[in-house]
């Protein structure tokens, strides 16, 4: 969708229009990208906005969300606004390296963007997500969850403080069940929605949790960034060579007057779509390797410590499948493309197989 629109904009001659607007209202560059950057964006997001009200008229008929259009509304323009600010920043960046080494700013674009997405990871748990959604310390509402994660904590030899442990009260917007682990460093936490706690029975929590700790220890918040480097790497590189080709056979088509021109930068975001599209495997196949570990840490974990543990992660996993009404066992390639988790049907069968004691194995994490 987001490539479509970006094409007529540079087919329709409205980046030039938007160029020349900016250039005729302010001198500074500066000036320029802040008027010329978001106004492309904002084309973009009101393209696209057709395809998400419908989304979220979908989630609402199947009963998954239950935000009204107000609320709803009100967080994508949030989420659009912070987009726009982070673009401008980046766009900043970019001009500034394009003219000093029209040759190397995708690599001191990658430098430079390194320190700003660690930046994003240590502080969207403390400045951008309560803006979506409210939290509160997980001790305050349920201390006996907190007492049972630092039982099964202590079995695994973990000591995860009960101020890393918080509380999202999602059921104000949704009936869909998660928790998930975020933050870096200092701002390193896990996160129970209120709904899961809600809908799963005590020990079907702890073991979503354990799941949870599974990330949490095993480092996967900086293993997830240290991938997300490499791949920025290649997704720059890429980009930097795709949008000489696209320049090179069709500046004089799209009225573009050189590498500095505003207009430019329009191949560069297709080209960067099509790059978005083709990762999307890539970097689902890594996450879903992810969780799987989690699944075993989170099995690991709650084994000795919860009665008929396999049961326990089984109906887990079963009620959050019929809550996400995801497909049990998609075709091999939507998995592949689309999955950033394995299915439901491979989870299960996973949770009732995997019991290495029964074998005289070791466990592979919780010993």
């Amino acid at each position: 969708m987001g490539f479509a629109f970006l094409l007529l904009i540079l087919r329709l001659g409205i980046a030039v229009w938007l160029r020349n607007f900016a250039e005729s209202l302010v001198g500074s560059r500066w000036l320029q990208a802040a008027i010329f950057m978001p106004a492309i964006l904002v084309i973009l997001d009101l393209g696209e906005l057709p395809v998400s009200i419908y989304g979220h008229s979908v989630s609402l008929r199947y009963e998954q969300s239950i935000q009204r259009w107000g609320s709803w509304l009100a967080d994508y323009a949030k989420a659009s606004l912070l987009s726009l600010l982070l673009a401008i920043v980046v766009v900043w960046i970019l001009d500034a390296l394009m003219r000093r080494s029209p040759k190397r700013w995708w690599l001191y674009l990658w430098m430079a963007l390194l320190p700003i997405s660690a930046a994003l990871v240590f502080g969207a748990p403390l400045v951008i997500d309560p803006i979506f959604n409210h939290f509160q310390p997980l001790e305050q509402s349920h201390p006996a969850l907190v007492k049972g994660i630092e039982e099964i904590a202590q079995h695994a030899g973990i000591d995860i403080p009960a101020n890393r442990m918080f509380l999202m009260k999602a059921s104000e917007k949704t009936n869909e069940m998660n928790a998930y682990v975020t933050g870096l460093g200092a701002s390193k936490r896990v996160v129970v929605w209120d709904n899961t706690i809600q809908k799963l029975g005590r020990n079907e929590t702890l073991f979503i949790v354990g799941h949870e700790l599974g990330h949490y220890v095993l480092g996967h918040i900086w293993k997830g960034y240290l991938f997300f480097a490499g791949m920025l790497l290649a997704c720059l590189y890429l980009a930097f060579r795709g949008r000489h080709w696209a320049l090179g056979h069709w500046s004089a088509a799209w009225r573009i007057y050189g590498d500095e021109d505003w207009v430019a930068f329009v191949p560069l975001l297709l080209v960067v779509q099509v790059l978005l599209f083709f990762s999307t495997p890539v970097a689902n196949t890594f996450s879903r390797a992810e969780e799987h570990q989690a699944d075993v840490y989170g099995l690991e974990v709650i084994h000795g410590v919860l009665p008929d543990s396999p049961q326990i992660a089984a109906q887990a996993f079963q009620k959050l499948g019929e809550s996400d009404l995801a497909d049990p066992d998609p075709p091999g390639f939507l998995k592949y493309w689309l999955y950033s988790h394995p299915p439901l049907a491979e989870r299960l069968a996973f949770a009732y197989d995997y019991d290495p004691w029964r074998r005289g194995e070791s466990p592979r994490y919780v010993k």
